[in-house]
């Protein structure tokens, strides 16, 4: 796991403001040091320069990047990559059948190898989590490639003579030739990816710069861009009974933990009691000795209501830990630390986006626990978006003209705390039509599949292509903040495309939410770890946490920021005196008030409103 960054000049020359290359380099890796503690390396030619920062956890010895290969008349190939691929051995046989001879042990040799073999082709060979950039000196062609779900992050920016590009926005931004720019549509992106959690695939919060999109190839060289996808969510005819699907997805998500515990350092797993992480958890234990599971507690829990129906889960983690037989460690965390400003302000620059409150700051230092002992960890982040776990997988979400999770977690009315003016230019909600209707134009159904089942399936592949990218998003940049390496075995490809396909009453079948998943590893879990209702990962509810947020938001108010000049002030002043009341705590508007401050203060954007 790593970061990545680099440049290149289509016209036989580096970019315009990229002389120092360097120097260049340098400050954009540093922005990324986190990312990658153990090593860095920098490679450069005449027109390109890559670098890369490394987290060592397969070949520690070997595997240092930037790879060069070299290729007589064709030139050299130089790639940075950043991940994890889970079938380089069988890559590595396969190519060593070619004639190809390796140097290390490392799966970045063998992505190497694969661009060289396989071309633009070589992203559907790989089986894991990843992003590369690979450059051609002698064709002057650079070529960008991320992983099926956008696991890893990629962005760049596009120059009349050349591109910028790295893991991170805030690495991109570090180069002399890019400036930080908020335009009407990526204030629009900035607002809609944390209220109500919308993430558009190759969009990009500031101006001028775009992310490559989940499963997709971008090939640049002096006669323009090309862009391409190699793997999408795709309607196949289901044609196994029930018994027969629960064992396959038995198999299926036993193959991908077991591929995914392999490291060179010791692995551990996220465990909140939940159906998820128990499944994980007890499906890794057979190979490791011990395991190593960790779970986070907020305190108790109070009596606010909650829509996603949280219950704690500091009993049922202990419950599967001692089944389990695990070595398992307690990550407690209080209102104080959670609602530090210098924390908030830490995970906004991780997050290069705005936060989701405590729901972000209690991640990053539960990751950190991780981190003190543990590179990597498993987590169970895509099982519920897979299997149907949220409770907007209904019929009635189903028929509704809109995002299905806003009609549960409605975090978009929020356009009430903008300026007037800003609100009208903005119109958030006709914005969120129009990117809901479009991101159903991608999807394909089967002919003689019943409404409600199609119904259905669509909602399954909204959540995983627009709200699970956010999950994505913060859970790779909260955890690369501290230098650990998160795994998700429900995204391994092959059980997504099993799952996606199987019909809806499998999901369901004996009335609950993830009746398939639960039916595939019953003979796993003690029963009340089975039969607990969904509970997301918590929030906190020390009402000390409502008390910093609305002092915070006051002194904002009296000392001025940034975020003034966008917001309504005297709406801001009404929700205060939400916050007052005891009936209602709107932590979400608090935190945007907040955030969105935090996010001007540190970029500084130029804007263009």
């Amino acid at each position: 796991m790593c970061g990545m960054v680099g440049f290149a000049g289509f016209a036989g020359g580096v970019p315009e403001g990229t002389e120092d290359s360097s120097l260049n380099l340098k400050g954009m890796l540093e922005a990324l040091s986190c990312r990658g503690p153990d090593a860095s390396g920098v490679w450069t030619d005449g027109s390109a320069g890559l670098g890369h920062t490394r987290l060592a956890v397969v070949d520690p010895a070997g595997g240092r990047q930037p790879m060069v290969l070299e290729r007589g008349s064709r030139g050299p190939l130089a790639v940075v990559f950043t991940g994890e691929i889970y079938n380089h051995a069988q890559l590595r046989a396969e190519l060593d059948s070619f004639g190809r001879r390796f140097a290390t042990r490392s799966d970045s040799e063998v992505v190497l190898h694969a661009i060289d073999a396989w071309g633009v082709n070589a992203p559907a060979r790989l089986e894991g989590m990843f992003a590369y950039a690979a450059w051609e000196p002698v064709a002057r062609r650079l070529t960008l490639a991320r992983d099926r779900f956008g696991i890893k992050p990629l962005c760049y920016a596009r120059m009349d003579d050349g591109v910028v590009f790295a893991s991170e926005p805030k690495a991109v931004l570090e180069h002399p030739a890019v400036s930080a720019r908020l335009d009407l549509e990526g204030l629009r992106e900035l607002l809609l990816s944390a209220h109500p959690m919308v993430k558009t695939p190759g969009r990009s919060v500031f101006a001028g710069l775009r992310e490559v999109a989940p499963a997709t190839v971008v090939s640049m060289d002096p006669r323009g861009v090309r862009v391409s996808r190699y793997w999408s969510l795709t309607p196949a005819e289901h044609r196994d009974d029930l018994s027969t699907t629960v064992a396959r997805v038995r198999q299926l998500l036993q193959d991908a933990v077991s591929g995914q515990m392999a490291a060179d350092v010791p692995v551990s797993v996220l465990l909140s009691g939940g159906l998820d992480s128990s499944a994980l958890a007890a499906l890794a234990r057979p190979g490791t000795s011990p395991l190593h599971t960790l779970t986070v507690d907020l305190g108790p829990r109070r009596s606010d209501g909650d829509a996603m129906g949280r219950d704690p889960d500091g009993p049922y983690a202990e419950l599967m830990a001692r089944h389990l037989r695990s070595t398992h460690r307690r990550v407690r965390l209080t209102a104080a630390g959670l609602s530090d400003p210098a924390r908030r302000a830490r995970v906004g620059r991780l997050r290069d986006a705005l936060t989701l409150g405590d729901f972000d700051t209690s991640l990053l230092d539960l990751f950190g626990a991780v981190r003190e002992h543990f590179k990597v960890t498993l987590a169970g982040d895509g099982a519920d978006e897979l299997f149907g776990g949220y409770r907007w997988f209904t019929p009635q979400a189903a028929a509704s003209d809109t995002f299905p999770w806003a009609t549960v977690l409605d975090r978009a009315d929020l356009t009430r705390l903008l300026a007037p003016a800003l609100a009208a230019a903005l119109d958030l909600p006709g914005h969120r039509r129009e990117l809901y209707r479009a991101a159903c134009t991608e999807i394909e159904h089967l002919p003689g599949i019943p409404p409600e089942e199609t119904a259905l399936r669509r909602v399954s592949h909204l959540n995983l292509t627009r709200f699970l990218p956010c999950l994505l998003d913060r859970a790779d940049r909260l955890s690369m903040g501290v230098g650990l390496e998160v795994r998700v075995p429900f995204l391994d490809h092959r059980l997504v495309e099993y799952v996606f396909n199987a019909p809806w009453r499998f999901k369901t079948f004996d009335g609950r939410e993830k009746g398939l998943l639960r039916a595939a590893v019953a003979d796993l879990l003690p029963p009340p770890v089975l039969e607990r209702r969904k509970s997301p990962y918590p929030l906190v509810r020390d009402p000390a946490y409502r008390i910093a947020l609305t002092s915070q938001v006051n002194r904002l108010l009296a000392d001025g920021g940034p975020a003034l000049d966008l917001l309504d002030t005297t709406a801001v002043r009404r929700l205060l005196l939400e916050a007052d009341a005891e009936s209602r705590f709107p932590r979400e508007g608090l935190e945007l008030v907040l955030d969105l401050d935090q996010w001007l203060r540190t970029y500084r954007p130029a804007l263009t409103l």
